[in-house]
């Protein structure tokens, strides 16, 4: 029996090494009907939104069934408390607020018999100085783009980002994400480039790009950087994937309650 097992462990190793081009089929698993909370509380003046769903199968389509009736209250560390009221099925906003830079600001969602709950400190706003696009050099398309991002990275503080880009008024759904582990203090140009998995996207002369620039914690850089290392999931949607992203929410569910600075610039690409 042991001789069997050597034997077939050797034979999957050999066909590994002969082939770079053979895909590993991850197993997903099928746990379902688990709490997704998408929850952010940003610093511009307007509605802050916490959205409710539950998960649904890797393989279905990406509609996930809204969780209605909850309660949802978010608190700062000075005191004000933020009552969120249901609108459409699932979605829970707040009047017209902004939230503040160094604040801890604590989300509680009261759903059935269970009280989910979870923290996010803002970080102080950096500027994104601009966006630009150039020629991709080593694509097959001579007319495709590679969108990059510019700004200044503050000296002697930890920082991390998050960038979301949409195409022609479309979100791209690939999650971008920096820290300044190796840029501290510095000048930085990230590139935000398209993947195989992004619907055959390509950046072309004439389209709208919008990039919003997140400033957030490291709980929530964790999140999407997890996010980021296994594209091709859809995101922080409600899907199965093949690992769940890190929460910062307790008890554990999928999604995430982030607190950041958000700005947006634009251009029509050259």
């Amino acid at each position: 029996m042991k001789n069997s097992i050597n034997c077939i462990i050797y034979l999957l190793i050999v066909s590994f090494l002969s082939s770079c081009e053979r895909v590993i089929e991850l197993e997903l698993r099928d746990d379902i009907g688990r709490l997704v909370i998408e929850a952010n509380f940003h610093d511009q003046q307007g509605a802050q939104t916490v959205r409710l769903s539950t998960n649904v199968r890797f393989s279905e389509p990406n509609t996930y069934p809204p969780v209605t009736g909850a309660q949802v209250s978010v608190e700062d560390d000075a005191g004000n408390t933020y009552i969120f009221k249901e609108g459409p099925a699932g979605i829970y906003t707040t009047d017209t607020v902004a939230g503040v830079y160094g604040r801890t600001y604590s989300l509680k969602v009261l759903t059935g018999d269970t009280t989910f709950s979870a923290r996010s400190k803002m970080p102080s706003r950096v500027k994104l100085d601009s966006i630009t696009a150039r020629k991709d050099e080593f694509g097959d398309n001579e007319n495709a783009r590679i969108i990059s991002v510019h700004y200044q990275d503050p000296p002697g503080v930890s920082n991390q980002y998050r960038f979301v880009l949409y195409l022609n008024g479309v979100l791209v759904k690939r999650d971008f994400v920096n820290d300044d582990r190796f840029s501290d203090g510095r000048s930085v140009e990230l590139d935000l480039p398209l993947g195989d998995d992004d619907d055959d996207l390509e950046v072309l002369p004439g389209d709208r790009v919008e990039v919003e620039m997140q400033c957030i914690d490291k709980p929530i850089y964790t999140y999407w950087y997890s996010l980021a290392s296994q594209q091709g999931s859809d995101g922080p949607g409600g899907s199965v994937t093949p690992a769940d992203p890190p929460t910062n929410i307790t008890p554990t569910s999928l999604g995430y309650f982030s607190a950041h600075t958000t700005e947006r610039k634009s251009i029509t690409v050259k």
